[in-house]
């Protein structure tokens, strides 16, 4: 599990797709005045070069953060925003540097929230202390098991919580791991936000935590599902799915049809769909 490095694939098309709705759900979440706490459990480096020795070896932005960037504006009102936040992170004009979910949490905080990001990896979590991030009184480095640590936290002091579970999925134990989590932290904090990103890969391990989730009772589930690849019998990330669990209201609508847009900028064969399930 403490192998992988996020810099491998930083600005990704599953990149793109998580901080998108990230994006927009702390957009929605700031236009309340009540104090939110914001939990990342797999936090990362926070920001990553993208000519740095990892992401140029795979080189997976030209496929994902790229062709939006040199598109841009596109028209979609979510889109562009995200790419004007997105530009007001490099250091010049050029697309340099590309931020992870730290940095998508933390440029939103105000005075009465607070962000608490885990990150495992001893390596990583050094240069999650190092980045420059908005806001850094308010936010709580912790370097310890994100799963673990988001349970002890609960109850939180602020009025609302919103969590980014964003794991690695490297073991296969992972998807059962995270659904039993979520039964545990939705009966604690009933109306917690929770965004879960999983991967789509042509094994299908997906279903294990989808299928868990619906048998713990989880309700008022978003699915949002981005193929930016055919689907075959080839190991590798086809696509990207995202799971929100008690999303505000519209944001469902918004992001499918700036997904939809997204899809269409990426062109054949990547599609977008969505689904509700809202439970018993």
């Amino acid at each position: 599990m403490l192998a992988y490095q996020h810099a491998y694939h930083a600005g990704n098309f599953a990149d793109v797709h998580k901080h998108l709705a990230l994006y927009a759900l702390t957009e929605a979440l700031m236009k309340k005045s009540s104090a939110v706490t914001l939990v990342d459990t797999h936090a990362g480096r926070g920001s990553y070069p993208l000519d740095a020795p990892e992401t140029r070896r795979l080189g997976e932005y030209r496929n994902g953060v790229l062709p939006l960037w040199q598109q841009s504006p596109s028209g979609d009102a979510l889109l562009d925003g995200w790419c004007r936040q997105l530009a007001a992170h490099q250091p010049a004009t050029a697309l340099s540097v590309y931020p992870g979910s730290p940095w998508w949490l933390a440029r939103t905080l105000r005075d009465r929230d607070q962000l608490t990001l885990f990150e495992l990896h001893p390596g990583e979590q050094r240069h999650l202390d190092a980045a420059a991030l908005p806001g850094e009184a308010r936010i709580r480095h912790r370097h310890a098991d994100g799963l673990a640590g988001l349970e002890a936290m609960l109850p939180v002091k602020t009025p609302r919580l919103a969590v980014l579970i964003d794991p690695s999925w490297e073991l296969r134990d992972e998807y059962a791991t995270v659904a039993a989590t979520l039964e545990r932290v939705m009966r604690k904090v009933r109306h917690a936000i929770v965004l879960v990103w999983y991967p789509l890969l042509p094994q299908g391990r997906h279903h294990t935590l989808l299928d868990g989730m619906k048998r713990h009772g989880l309700r008022k589930v978003w699915r949002s599902e981005l193929s930016r690849f055919e689907a075959t019998d080839q190991p590798g990330l086809y696509g990207s799915g995202l799971a929100l669990i008690n999303p505000p209201w519209q944001l469902p609508e918004r992001l499918d049809e700036s997904f939809r847009q997204l899809a269409a900028l990426y062109g054949p064969p990547a599609t977008h769909r969505s689904m509700w399930w809202l439970g018993e």
